[in-house]
């Protein structure tokens, strides 16, 4: 399209004059628009530049009012492009924030087993996410951040409520689920800054075996017990 300059292109070559033929500031114009529109040089500059678009997206709106096809305009790509490198909007939201949580197998497997234990289990794996690569967790840093970032707060609450409990709740089938997913969060949230950010002693130097038979049954009875709240 012809017209009036992408004020976000920075500067460009002068234009040609109105010479037959167009000339070179015509074919660099044209060069120029393909580069933004389609794909960056190398699939790797590609998905790096998806990853980029996606975390800003995310800071920004949150994950759930972005979309992929938000997410690949904002990069410049196709959405085509973004499902091919990432699958769906889990994936590239555990991608671009570097999240060692594959949501899409892991909810499953926390409720393979059924009821019984459940609460165990999502503790345990909480756990051992968190536990995985230390300070350096991205989990670690995106909590801390929270604490005085509402993006980053954002982020954390929507991934932890949505993405995992709220999936897990909803599984449970019994009333209250939202409440119930709300109540393990802030189980979950309140102890992993503890334990990880704030460093409550003797919390924080406690094997995990010693964290999850205190903890366990309260969250266990936050999924599936009774909550006491009026019929």
């Amino acid at each position: 399209m012809t017209g009036s300059a992408d004020p976000l292109a920075g500067p460009t070559a002068p234009a040609a004059g109105p010479a037959a033929g167009g000339g070179t500031g015509d074919a660099a114009d044209r060069a120029s628009r393909g580069r933004r529109a389609g794909r960056p040089p190398g699939q790797g500059n590609t998905r790096e530049a998806v990853l980029d678009a996606a975390r800003r997206t995310f800071a920004a709106r949150g994950y759930d009012a972005s979309s992929l096809r938000m997410i690949a305009a904002e990069a410049g790509v196709d959405p085509g492009m973004v499902r091919h490198f990432f699958g769906s909007k889990a994936g590239l939201f555990q991608a671009a924030m570097e999240l060692p949580v594959d949501v899409e197998r892991v909810v499953p497997m926390l409720l393979a087993d059924g009821l019984d234990g459940l609460g165990e289990r999502l503790l345990r794996f909480f756990l051992s996410v968190f536990e995985s690569t230390g300070d350096r967790n991205p989990f670690i840093s995106l909590l801390r951040s929270a604490v005085s970032h509402e993006d980053s707060a954002r982020l954390f609450r929507e991934f932890l409520t949505d993405q995992i409990l709220g999936r897990v709740a909803a599984a449970v089938q019994l009333p209250q689920a939202g409440l119930r997913a709300s109540l393990v969060g802030s189980q979950m949230s309140g102890l992993m800054l503890a334990r990880y950010v704030i460093r409550v002693e003797p919390l924080a130097s406690a094997d995990p075996e010693t964290v999850i038979a205190a903890v366990a049954p309260t969250v266990q009875r936050y999924l599936t017990g009774d909550l006491g709240l009026p019929p």
